[in-house]
């Protein structure tokens, strides 16, 4: 028999590979089949909040397929479970990749092949997803672009890898108990996490109990990736940490979904970080002694006991909006003697 959570994966396979094939109405059939006309949408800054899947396709999907006319989906994370509320969830990771022709929220066209990485977290019930809470990489694609006005990154940009093992969109049967140990690894190692700085040193996280010693923490653009516990703290722990000094110490006032899945866990929240700005060094943002919203959703790989990869995408764009700095408003300045418009020559030709 199939597990709910493989039945709410397999309800989500239509729309997936409509994206992945590019075929505009299946696309949105498959999105009006599997979404409550009254389902509450969470997107990334500057989409908002929408509600029912014409918004979605209207204000989401249809810039992305206008400046991508040849968009595929591309997921290398699909995993399905039960936070602690009982909420059913399936969490996406991957990336959206195409040729890159007409401008998308005013980031200029490239005419080359662009990518963009995706989390998005749906929320199931009675056959259909009536949540939906996503993090589109924006910042990602202004770079490839060269219009990111922004701090440059501490850690590598790069094109984030999918897991190692490859079996990130397997439907292996799923084994609860080893779901279960997963969740409570990643649980216990952010509990341990928080204890610092207000508990003590670097060393009151216990990081090498949890973290492989050849772990990559696949951050956000703007942000970028670290290997191993060492390039984690250095390109963004250390600073993160050194201008919100009070992580951790609100978890009254925000939300948190984990699910796991074999070797994996996942973990939503909208918001799900709340801290405030006291000093300088983080992005380059100034100390505006301002608290702060954050939403982080996150992909962990547990490989023999510990931590071996995790993917993390933040809302930076809303980040900046909710401390006075349009990003995308700087990005028009930055590039306003480039001339947007669409690529001259049709996806394709020869």
């Amino acid at each position: 028999m199939t597990c709910a959570h493989r039945h709410n994966q397999a309800l989500l396979d239509p729309y997936r590979a409509a994206l992945y094939a590019g075929d505009a109405d299946a696309v949105q059939a498959a999105l009006h089949a599997v979404m409550a006309p009254d389902c509450t949408i969470h997107m990334c800054h500057p989409f908002g909040d929408l509600t029912g899947p014409t918004a979605f396709g209207q204000t989401v999907l249809s810039p992305l397929t206008e400046a991508f006319p040849d968009v595929e989906r591309r997921d290398w994370i699909v995993i399905g479970g039960e936070d602690e509320q009982g909420n059913a969830w399936v969490g996406c990771g991957g990336h959206y990749v195409g040729t890159f022709v007409a401008p998308l929220l005013d980031i200029p066209p490239t005419g080359h092949l662009a990518h963009m990485r995706f989390h998005e977290f749906y929320r199931f019930e009675d056959d259909k997803i009536v949540e939906v809470q996503a993090i589109w990489d924006i910042p990602e694609l202004m770079m490839q672009a060269g219009a990111w006005p922004m701090a440059p990154s501490l850690g590598r940009e790069m094109f984030v890898p999918g897991p190692a093992t490859a079996d990130g969109t397997s439907r292996a049967p799923r084994d609860a108990d080893q779901s279960a140990a997963s969740q409570q690894l990643i649980i216990d190692m952010l509990t341990h996490m928080i204890r610092h700085p207000n508990q003590g040193g670097p060393e009151v996280m216990e990081l090498p109990k949890f973290w492989h010693e050849k772990m990559n923490w696949y951050g956000p653009a703007g942000i970028g990736t670290g290997r191993g516990t060492a390039g984690f703290r250095n390109w963004h722990q250390i600073p993160f940490l050194a201008a919100m000094p009070d992580r951790g110490r609100h978890e009254d006032e925000i939300t948190h979904h984990f699910f796991g899945d074999n070797a994996y866990c996942a973990v939503t929240g909208w918001p799900n970080m709340t801290q405030t700005i006291t000093c300088d060094g983080w992005m380059g943002i100034a100390p505006s002694g301002q608290k702060v919203t954050l939403c982080s959703l996150d992909f962990w790989r547990v490989e023999n006991g510990k931590i071996r990869e995790n993917w993390v995408l933040v809302d930076l764009l809303d980040l900046y909006r909710k401390i006075g700095v349009d990003v995308l408003a700087r990005m028009r300045e930055f590039n306003k003697a480039r001339v947007l418009g669409t690529v001259p020559f049709p996806v394709g030709a020869p």
